[in-house]
């Protein structure tokens, strides 16, 4: 694990920006609801009529005037947008990196087989994605407990669950396309801009109705903070659609990078 150990060293600089980073704008939308609580009833009612905005976020569903519906409309888009944009980033850069650094060339050197290199890149990967949620569940936690406000953390959790499934998806998507890039910069806005095309296709399902059918594309879909709250579960068909992505992605990633010609 030789390689997992140096993926990780390598990244954590990036990893602790991005951490802090979300993990500040999290705490921050968290301490500000005790300040807005007593305004929320009014907020709510103006939310539920502004028309497609309200569609958009699912508001006209949710109770922002209860902890879970604020957070699941504030610190939700932090969460999942904020969350897959690291993982896309990460994923796309993952093996591409390795050719437009120089150093694909000393690494293939060495008695390691490329399903090796992958595989490890691949847990290097994945396991940055869960150190992540795992850091923002806890900001998330000290942060409700600092301001003494009771939230149903079993729906809260679920949010969490779902946004790190969503993560795991994207980041295997982007591992994948990693294998057919030779340089990396165009890879990384390749990356980052499939997660916001994504995002924006979640939210162009809620507002059109003739556009339902693209929640069965967007992995956001299954992190609409309405639906979890409505029904208190995952929606499994969605969620598995998700995880075979994730799997398209990692075997593609395999069967391309083990019969590359590294340039």
């Amino acid at each position: 694990m030789t390689l997992l150990r140096h993926e990780l060293r390598q990244g954590r600089v990036s990893f602790l920006i991005w951490a802090a980073s979300i993990g500040c704008f999290l705490g921050a939308c968290i301490f500000l609801y005790p300040e807005m609580e007593g305004e929320m009833d009014a907020l709510g009612e103006m939310f539920a009529s502004m028309g497609s905005f309200t569609a958009a976020f699912g508001m006209e569903r949710l109770n922002i005037g209860t902890m879970e519906g604020y957070y699941c409309v504030e610190c939700g888009v932090i969460l999942g947008l904020g969350g897959a944009l690291y993982a896309s980033q990460i994923g796309i850069r993952s093996l591409s990196c390795e050719e437009s650094g120089g150093t694909a060339d000393f690494l293939l050197t060495h008695p390691v087989s490329r399903g090796r290199i992958v595989l490890e890149k691949l847990l290097s990967v994945f396991l940055r994605v869960l150190l992540l949620n795992l850091a923002l569940l806890l900001v998330s936690v000290c942060c409700t407990l600092w301001i003494r406000v009771k939230a149903d953390w079993d729906r809260l959790i679920l949010l969490h669950v779902a946004c790190l499934l969503l993560q795991l998806e994207l980041a295997g998507i982007c591992f994948g396309l990693s294998a057919f890039l030779h340089r990396e910069g165009g890879g990384i806005g390749l990356g980052l801009g499939l997660a916001v095309l994504l995002y924006i296709l979640n939210l162009l399902s809620n507002i059109t109705e003739g556009a339902e059918f693209l929640k069965a594309v967007t992995p956001f879909a299954y992190c609409e903070g309405a639906d979890l709250l409505e029904h208190g579960a995952l929606n499994a068909p969605r969620v598995l659609t998700g995880m075979a992505a994730l799997l398209l992605g990692v075997l593609a990633a395999f069967c391309r990078y083990t019969r590359k010609d590294i340039i």
